[in-house]
């Protein structure tokens, strides 16, 4: 008996240990510089708002000029918009260029990579390969693009650089370039986390689930899928029978709305821990749907996850036909 109680209290310790290390925070962040990727809605338009009220010295890049004007009107003076399209190499080069006239000496203290785009989710003998290219010259390229331009600002101030993944970035959940640009993005992170380490620099990995924000409309993605689906041959249109799309965009939508977290600020909050913890982790799980089934699922063996992913598909008329 002595044994447990000595075991549980040894538990109850180290739980209450890890507690009290995950809440310290690094001093003296008011007036740190911060740059944000992807800030015309979502994570990155809620997170720009936040830090500039916190005190950071934000830089939230825009791919509109609308959006750019429309957080400037509800930020302080001190957050300062910028046009960007990190697919576009020369623009990454000039936005560095120009952070870097910015900081000057103190460096750049947090880069939080947020731009992204979904692209077609679609099976993937319906795609082509401009299909796969756009996410993942989004998603993948442009955000390695963004951090080897700023790293020697982030080197600079010891700071920290957050990757905004996704569970798709652990667990392939449909067809198209977002899932492989996430894995794409899990495999850099970590091995940018690695190579840092030595230089005080710190890189944190977001994988959120499903978020009600722009990048997942379901108006969108299923405009988007119903045009592909227009452009088929006859010949993959039989084998996947003409009630696939809308009986494939009902079970979407069931889904959808089981999974969606509506609330977007529990992303941000683990941003604001990537930044001013003394200890942030390496890797943050967010969302319900994320924490108890998808991350879960991501560990288990294959023939589990397809046994429980393959249960939410339609039934082909190719599979009747047999």
């Amino acid at each position: 008996m002595l044994f447990y109680i000595l075991l549980f209290l040894g538990i109850v310790s180290l739980w209450w240990h890890w507690r009290a290390r995950d809440r310290m925070k690094v001093t003296n962040l008011t007036g740190k510089y911060i740059f944000i990727t992807g800030c015309d809605t979502g994570f990155g338009n809620m997170a720009a708002k936040i830090f500039d009220k916190k005190g950071f010295r934000v830089f939230a890049s825009c791919l509109t000029e609308t959006g750019a004007k429309e957080l400037k009107a509800v930020t302080s003076k001190q957050l300062q918009t910028v046009l960007l399209d990190v697919r576009d190499s020369d623009s990454v080069k000039k936005v560095a260029a120009w952070v870097e006239s910015e900081v000057q000496s103190e460096g750049l203290w947090g880069l939080v990579n947020n731009a992204g785009i979904l692209g077609p989710t679609a099976p993937t003998d319906w795609l082509d390969i401009e299909h796969f290219r756009e996410p993942i010259e989004v998603n993948l390229i442009g955000l390695i693009n963004v951090t080897i331009n700023m790293l020697p600002l982030i080197k600079k101030a010891k700071g920290r650089i957050v990757n905004v993944s996704s569970v798709g970035g652990r667990l392939a959940f449909s067809g198209g370039g977002y899932v492989p640009s996430k894995f794409g993005v899990e495999g850099f992170n970590d091995s940018l986390r690695r190579d840092m380490k030595a230089f005080g620099v710190k890189v944190c990995c977001i994988q959120p689930g499903l978020f009600k924000t722009a990048l997942t409309d379901p108006a969108q993605v299923l405009k988007e899928k119903e045009v592909i689906w227009k452009k088929l041959p006859p010949d993959i249109k039989k084998q996947y029978g003409e009630e696939y799309f809308q009986k494939d965009a009902a079970k979407k939508e069931k889904l959808s709305k089981i999974c969606l977290n509506k609330d977007l600020s529990p992303v941000i909050q683990c941003m604001e821990h990537a930044l001013t913890s003394l200890h942030p982790h390496a890797h943050y799980v967010v969302g319900q749907d994320a924490q108890l089934f998808w991350n879960p699922l991501a560990r288990m063996p294959a023939v589990i996850q397809d046994f429980l992913l393959l249960r939410n598909k339609v039934e082909l008329a190719a599979s009747n036909a047999k």
